[in-house]
């Protein structure tokens, strides 16, 4: 059985956002996370030198081990970053921004920098809806 718009074998039309099945969709879903925004930000802030995983979770606060773990593998599956291991006891192992994570660094700069130009509206825009809620 497929969706409605999406081709039989179960992959969603590209570019069909509203499609389940679509590719982009799947894709700004694992970089659309804040710990991914975060992690692309702490490589790129290094390139184009190599980061520990312990220093990538020292520079993201807030992330637990796991998560920081699962972040690098989907990114490392996606081609988005490096992933080198120095055969040691622990092993040591160190991550990099591909090209094509650097490049997805530079639209993640815009979406950082929208945020910060507009994150007081978007502050005031929840308060007025909080009072609001609060009157009625």
């Amino acid at each position: 059985m497929t969706t409605r718009g999406a081709p039989a074998g179960g992959r969603g039309v590209r570019g069909d956002l509203f499609d389940p099945c679509c590719p982009t969709r799947q894709l700004l879903d694992r970089i659309g996370t804040k710990w991914t925004s975060m992690a692309v930000k702490a490589l790129a802030d290094a390139a184009p030198e190599e980061v520990r995983f312990a220093e990538l979770r020292r520079r993201m606060p807030g992330v637990s081990q796991k998560m920081l773990s699962v972040t690098l593998r989907s990114l490392t599956r996606d081609g988005l970053v490096s992933r080198r291991v120095e055969p040691a006891v622990p092993p040591r192992v160190f991550y990099r921004l591909t090209g094509l994570g650097m490049s997805l660094e530079a639209v993640l700069a815009g979406l950082r920098t929208w945020a910060e130009e507009h994150m007081a509206e978007i502050d005031r825009a929840n308060a007025a809806t909080d009072q609001e809620a609060d009157e009625g």
